[in-house]
């Protein structure tokens, strides 16, 4: 038993001795746990600082966001990105930025007017009237006096004569010289104002010169709001008293401009003694003579480049005298202009439909028979 026993512890020794290293073979182990004890701290090291950026980041968080709520400026240098530009500005500053920049300058809005085709006394009278109220603010730095100002206006002619066009571009010229705060145009007419209940017409009335305030309120075809001046029944009444009123609410930052034909108008201003006294300024909007009609034609063709064959050009002055010398209560200057001109575009498809292999000259080439099957449909 003694006997097996040694042979054991000898047979254990053997292999111990087989197993256990030496030399450099042991230098190496060693060096080799030292490297694996090295890139473990290295691990917990990163870890470490994993974890307390991620609460540094939490922190910095959470003080911009309270610094915005209770309006504290300073944090806003903790919002800056690496490259030191600040953050995206909010919703309602890009939309501001984009407003200022769409702003045109009085010189621009004036080319703009200059722009328009005839209206030529229009075209004075509104910059008589600009030039008095620029005057009216010199005088007001100067400490002097000025009378009473209204800068209500009538508008009277006929359909297509460019009412609404001028009142979008005065709203903008009075915004630019300060006269008004924001220089909106708000278009309504009868429905816009009265409603078909007891009650109910003052309070849709006061919204509408509501949503115009800092801008102009155009009002097309006034007259329908006192169609008989012997009822007593029509709500247009109601729709007048309320808006008077607003209008002497808001007189330091609201324009109304009331437009239509020129008799109903008439009648329109004289139903109310105080619309007589509020609107004591009138445009009047003349038809556009041949001429100026072909002047319009030729400017929506070019804008959308269609070119005109001489024989064509030829037919649009004549069906442009034609239409002039025979007009009558209907006629309807440049939405005629703009009617004709979108049949001609209908022709001109129809014609190259039925046709293949179309050229460039194809495509912007008008020739007179467009015209001729344009002008009777």
């Amino acid at each position: 038993m003694e006997r097996a026993m040694d042979s054991t512890k000898n047979d254990k020794k053997d292999l111990e001795r087989k197993l256990k290293p030496a030399g450099s073979y042991l230098d190496s182990l060693s060096n080799f746990a030292d490297l694996l004890g090295t890139i473990r701290q290295a691990e917990n090291a990163a870890q470490e600082l994993l974890e307390e950026t991620a609460v540094t980041a939490r922190t910095k968080t959470s003080s911009v966001s309270d610094s915005v709520k209770t309006g504290d400026t300073s944090a806003g240098d903790e919002a800056e990105n690496r490259d030191g530009q600040t953050s995206a500005p909010g919703a309602e500053e890009v939309k501001a930025e984009e407003t200022a920049e769409n702003e045109l300058t009085m010189d621009e809005l004036l080319e703009k007017l200059d722009a328009l085709v005839g209206l030529e006394n229009i075209k004075q009278n509104v910059k008589s009237l600009i030039n008095y109220v620029k005057i009216r603010e010199l005088r007001v730095e100067n400490e002097l006096p000025n009378p009473p100002l209204s800068l209500h206006m009538v508008f009277m002619g006929n359909p297509g004569t460019g009412k609404t066009t001028v009142a979008r571009i005065l709203s903008e010229l009075y915004r630019a010289i300060g006269v008004l705060s924001k220089g909106q145009l708000v278009e309504v007419d009868r429905s816009g104002l009265v409603a078909g209940f007891v009650g109910q017409t003052a309070p849709k009335t006061v919204e509408a010169v509501k949503s115009a305030l800092g801008g102009i309120l155009f009002i097309d075809e006034a007259y329908s709001l006192a169609p008989d001046i012997s009822s007593g029944n029509d709500f247009g009444r109601e729709s007048i008293e309320a808006l008077l009123k607003m209008m002497e609410d808001h007189r330091d930052d609201l324009i109304v401009i009331v437009a239509g034909y020129n008799e109903p108008m008439e009648r329109f201003i004289s139903s109310n003694p105080g619309l007589e006294s509020r609107f004591n300024r009138y445009f009047i909007f003349e038809d556009y003579n041949s001429d100026e009609l072909y002047e319009i034609f030729s400017s929506m063709c070019k804008k959308s480049e269609y070119i005109l064959t001489d024989d064509a050009i030829e037919f649009a002055h004549e069906h442009f005298r034609d239409l002039y010398d025979f007009r009558d209560e209907n006629f309807g200057n440049a939405r005629h202009v703009r009617n004709f001109f979108e049949n001609i575009v209908a022709v001109h498809s129809d014609r190259l439909s039925a046709q293949e292999n179309h050229t460039r000259d194809d495509l912007m080439t008008v020739v007179c028979e467009d015209l001729e099957k344009a002008s009777i449909m």
